[in-house]
Parts: C-alpha cells; sequence; structure tokens
C-alpha cells in the first residue's frame, strides 16, 4: 500500500493528528520510553482573609463556578462601613473650598477696581489698598490650604474603604468553588483558610523525566498525552510548556509540564497522565 494510503487510513481510523500518525511509520533507532505523572489544574488557590473578623454572608457553595472579582464571602463590616462612609462624606464636602474660591475671586476684583482708582484719582487711601492686597494673599494661602486638606480627606477614605474591602473575599480568577470552610457566624483569625478555588479550564501534566531523555522535548512542542481514568484511556494533545533547565543531583530527573486546553472541565484532575519519549 503507498505511504500516502497508509497514513490517510491510519487518520481516519485512529482520530490522530497527521504528525503523530506519520511518526509512527517513520523507523526509530530506539524505542519510546514512557513517564507517567499527575493533572493538575492551571490554577488552585487557597482564600483567606487579611484581618480577623466575624463570618456575615457566604455567597457561594462548593461545585459553584463563580467570575474573576465575584463576591464569594464576606465579613463583618459595619463598623468599617460607617467609618468608610464618614470618611467619603467629608472628602465630597466642597462647601468651604468653594466659598474660598467665591471670596477670592471677589477680592481680585475689588483690588483690581481699587488699584485703578488709588492711581487715576487717589481717592482711595493707601491703607485701604493694602487691607484688601493682604486680603487676597489669606484667602490664595487659605485657598491651597484647602486643596491639600482635600487630598489628606481622599487619601483618608480610600485607606477607610480599603480596611472595610478587606472584610469582602473575592475570587482572584474564574474557576469553581471546591470548599468553603467556615460557616455563617464563626470567628475567622487573619489568614485561616476560607474557601478553595481551582481552575480546570487548563490543566497541567507534572512529571520527570531522566536528564538524557529531557533534550527530546522542546518547549512549545505539541507532545500526545494518555489519561488513565479507571479502565479508560483518553489520548489528548498538549504542549511543552516549560522544562527544567536543572536536574534533581539526589535522581538525575528534571521536571517537565506539559498543558492542554479542557474547555468542559471532562478531565478530571488528579488522575494519572503518560508522554512517550524517544531517545
Amino acid at each position: 500500500m503507498p505511504i500516502t494510503d497508509l497514513l490517510h487510513t491510519l487518520v481516519q481510523r485512529t482520530h490522530r493528528p497527521l504528525w503523530l500518525c506519520l511518526a509512527l511509520l517513520l523507523p526509530s533507532g530506539a524505542h519510546a520510553k514512557s513517564f507517567s505523572g499527575l493533572i493538575y489544574p492551571v490554577h488552585d488557590i487557597t482564600l483567606s482573609a487579611g484581618v480577623s473578623g466575624l463570618v456575615m454572608k457566604r455567597l457561594v457553595l462548593p461545585g459553584q463556578a463563580v467570575k474573576a472579582d465575584q463576591l464569594l464571602l464576606q465579613l463583618d463590616d459595619r463598623l468599617q462601613s460607617i467609618e468608610s462612609n464618614r470618611r467619603r462624606v467629608i472628602f465630597e464636602d466642597q462647601s468651604e473650598l468653594q466659598a474660598t474660591r467665591d471670596r477670592l475671586r471677589i477680592l481680585d476684583t475689588l483690588l483690581n477696581d481699587a488699584r485703578a482708582v488709588f492711581n487715576s484719582t487717589g481717592s482711595i487711601s493707601k491703607d485701604e489698598l493694602l487691607r484688601l492686597e493682604a486680603e487676597q494673599l489669606a484667602s490664595r494661602g487659605r485657598l491651597a490650604q484647602l486643596i491639600e486638606q482635600k487630598k489628606r480627606e481622599q487619601l483618608d477614605y480610600e485607606s477607610a474603604e480599603g480596611d472595610r474591602l478587606q472584610r469582602h473575599i473575592t475570587a482572584p480568577i474564574s474557576g469553581v468553588v471546591t470548599k468553603v470552610t467556615p460557616q455563617v457566624g464563626e470567628w475567622v483569625k487573619a489568614g485561616d483558610s476560607l474557601l478553595h478555588l481551582v481552575d480546570t479550564s487548563v490543566a497541567i501534566l507534572r512529571l520527570a523525566v531522566p536528564h538524557n531523555l529531557a533534550n527530546a522535548l522542546k518547549t512549545g512542542a505539541q507532545q500526545l498525552i494518555r489519561l488513565e481514568s479507571g479502565s479508560s484511556v483518553t489520548e489528548v494533545t498538549g504542549q511543552v510548556k516549560f522544562v527544567s533547565p536543572v536536574a534533581d543531583p539526589a535522581s538525575g530527573l528534571v521536571q517537565v509540564e506539559v498543558s492542554f486546553s479542557n474547555p468542559a472541565r471532562r478531565i478530571k484532575t488528579g488522575i494519572k497522565g503518560t508522554i512517550d519519549v524517544a531517545p
């Protein structure tokens, strides 16, 4: 049978990529060796709070899919909300600042008119002119003080709001909640494990190969992975993402990571995966 017909038959029957079928037909001086590892999610995160507090709301359940920045759990933030609102009201109060601007605008007009009268007719005293100039300088200084005060008030408000938001546990990524530890009403300490979040839309096979075979694995190259779950074996095509530049001095093994897309999350993490490496 011609080689082209044989390739076509292999692709149709095995549903494997053309490059893999071609590799199977080519002669090789040595047999490929199999190496196994475990499948891990691309993100596996334990969430905690930076402060201690009382759990007020649990907004998700184990197994629930969440989006990035979604609120998952909330500690008691009532006192912090009051302080944040107080700081916001102070920061947003522009009454004195606006009154000082209006006063300065009026003083500028009065001073300009007084200078014109003093220079043309001299019907206004020098003392009155100096008094207006002093008031203008004082108003300008007060306006500068108020502008800087508003900057400090804004920082105070942002600090209070940040303190309040420390009690809101949000999802840093999109994924699935696998564990929610505390119950509503429980007291938790800063740094306690509160929730567990994983993203399995991309999975990673982590394994180790002997250093003399590591050169056969190139970063970015496609790699066939056999996934074993119970009695069934599934094959997926992944991409070599990482080949460690150093070998473990004790075992002589090199760490390797191969990632593959898992959009439907049909492949469970934690199962065994195997690749073949040719010398």
